[in-house]
C-alpha cells in the first residue's frame, strides 16, 4: 500500500492524496547534477519538499523527499541515464509521511574545532544523546590537519548547563574546542 501525503500549496484548490518518496543521489562530483535530478524528478510530476546537497571530500550527496504519484522504480529508471558512465548511484523509495512534531526544548549549535582525532564525533553527539537532545543537522569537514564540527541540536530545558560541562570534558580529552550557543532563528 502506498504512503500518501497531502498536495500542499498554490495550484492545488483541493487535498489529494500523493506519495512521498525519499531519493539518494551519491557520486563523483560535476556541475549540474543538481539541475539534471530536478528536471527529471519536476518531468515526473514529483515536487520537491526537502533535500540537502553537498559535497563530500570531492564528492556529490544529496537526500530529498518529493511527493507525487510516481513509483520508486519508475524514478529509479528514470535517473537512470545519470547512472549510465558509473560516476553516480541513485536510490529512491517511498516513505511514510511524518507528521511535525514541534521540538520540546530549546535550538543550540554546538561548534568543535581542532585537530583530527578518532572518536570525536562519537563523542560529542554522545553527549547530546544522554541529554535528551535531538540532531537536527550535523556536517563535519576535514580542512588540512583542522576538524570541524557544527551540529544543530534541540536540547530539553534546563539541560544546557549539564551539557556544556560535559562538552568542556570532551574538549580536553580530545585537546579541541567546543562551543555551544542558543541558535538563532531563521527562516529554513
Amino acid at each position: 500500500m502506498l504512503a500518501t501525503a497531502a498536495r500542499p500549496g498554490p495550484g492545488w484548490p483541493y487535498t489529494a492524496a500523493v506519495a512521498e518518496l525519499a531519493v539518494t543521489v551519491v557520486g563523483h562530483d560535476r556541475p549540474g547534477i543538481v539541475a539534471d535530478v530536478s528536471r527529471i524528478l519536476a518531468g515526473l510530476g514529483l515536487n520537491l519538499t526537502d533535500s540537502t546537497m553537498t559535497r563530500l571530500r570531492g564528492h556529490f550527496a544529496m537526500t530529498l523527499v518529493c511527493t507525487g504519484d510516481a513509483e520508486p522504480a519508475a524514478v529509479e529508471s528514470a535517473l537512470a541515464p545519470l547512472c549510465s558512465d558509473g560516476s553516480l548511484q541513485t536510490t529512491a523509495w517511498q516513505v511514510r509521511p511524518e507528521e511535525e512534531i514541534p521540538a520540546e526544548g530549546s535550538p543550540y549549535v554546538v561548534s568543535v574545532h581542532g585537530a583530527d582525532r578518532l572518536g570525536i564525533v562519537a563523542a560529542v553527539t554522545g553527549v547530546l544523546a544522554r541529554a535528551g537532545g535531538n540532531i537536527t543537522d550535523l556536517t563535519t569537514r576535514l580542512v588540512g590537519p583542522l576538524y570541524v564540527l557544527v551540529a544543530e541540536v534541540d536540547l530539553p530545558p534546563g539541560t544546557e548547563t549539564t551539557v556544556a560541562g560535559e562538552l568542556a570534558g570532551v574538549a580536553a580529552e580530545f585537546g579541541i574546542e567546543v562551543s555551544i550557543r542558543p541558535r538563532e532563528m531563521d527562516v529554513m
